[in-house]
């Protein structure tokens, strides 16, 4: 092998293993577990299904919050959070939001999945404190406005 060619792959090794390509790495790692999950409570497009209301009513029940408010905003923020994800647009919002929901999954509704918590957290705490990285939609509009 020529030292040329070394240095090429070497160098595509090092793109591959950048902060952005595992920024983008957690982004579609994550979303996906957070979007079925959205998908699961509803039927058609968005209409929340009456087993979702009833499961915010007794087993996710959460205190001070109603469970019908709690139903549509776990709903909606996993449909709208994981989609952000996946576009990198609002990437640290979305990582925020589906962090703050996992810690009250965590707290509140299944304190004994702790080790797949820590995971998802592992996911998304790279994303609420670097962003998208360069392959995010979140940096093409950062580009485009600096380029003005």
């Amino acid at each position: 092998m020529n030292p040329e060619s070394k240095s090429g792959l070497a160098s595509l090794a090092a793109r591959i293993g950048s902060d952005d390509a595992l920024l983008l790495l957690n982004r579609l790692a994550i979303a996906p577990v957070f979007f079925l999950s959205g998908r699961s409570k509803v039927e058609g497009l968005f209409t929340i299904t009456d087993g979702t209301f009833e499961l915010f009513r007794s087993e996710y029940a959460l205190p001070l919050l109603p469970p019908v408010l709690a139903a549509w905003m776990a709903t909606i923020a996993e449909h709208l959070f994981s989609t952000m994800l996946v576009l990198g647009l609002g990437t640290r919002i979305a990582a925020f939001g589906l962090l703050g929901m996992t810690a009250v999954i965590e707290i509140f509704v299944y304190p004994d999945a702790w080790p797949t918590h820590l995971t998802w957290a592992a996911l998304l705490v790279p994303l609420v404190l670097r962003g998208g990285g360069h392959f995010s939609l979140d940096a093409l509009l950062t580009r485009s406005r600096a380029a003005r």
